[in-house]
């Protein structure tokens, strides 16, 4: 189990260390800012190298990138879960925009008069982007609560 001082910032590659290797798979628990927006910078980077290999030097780098977006689904929502769960909030809540979306897709593709309130459910979903964003940002609690341990408590040196 990988152990980390609690009371400092984790880096960047202990976070990918963390969410790749010791929670790949783990929706339970907390996870600090650093761990998820090192994690998510990672994922960012990775991207931008693919897929300027696709674009510049190949499109059988295709593949790799198919490769990669299918391994990396399930750490980023485990980490993304554990965020929420840091500020105490239910790791679902990361689908708040989707039925407005649906909705807004649905709505826009059909013909009519209705065709119009499709704004309004893209509105809706902009505004709760927005609160995730929000939610990803906020401090973690300095406290227990009921999704684990505080992660922020000094832990006294074992002899």
């Amino acid at each position: 189990m990988l152990k980390l001082p609690y009371n400092k910032l984790m880096n960047f590659k202990d976070a990918i260390k963390t969410c790749l290797k010791n929670k790949y798979a783990n929706f339970s628990g907390r996870a600090s800012r650093s761990e998820f927006w090192f994690f998510y910078l990672f994922n960012i980077i990775v991207y931008a190298i693919l897929l300027l290999l696709i674009v510049n030097v190949s499109f059988k780098f295709l593949w790799v990138f198919g490769i990669f977006v299918l391994g990396i689904i399930i750490p980023a929502l485990a980490v993304t879960f554990r965020r929420l769960h840091d500020i105490n909030k239910s790791g679902w809540y990361f689908i708040l925009p989707f039925p407005f979306e649906l909705i807004e897709r649905v709505l826009e593709r059909s013909s009519g008069d209705i065709a119009g309130f499709s704004i309004i459910f893209t509105f809706i979903s902009l505004g709760l982007y927005i609160y995730l964003l929000i939610l990803y940002i906020t401090g973690g609690d300095k406290k227990d609560n009921r999704f684990g341990k505080n992660i922020y408590k000094k832990r006294k040196k074992r002899r």
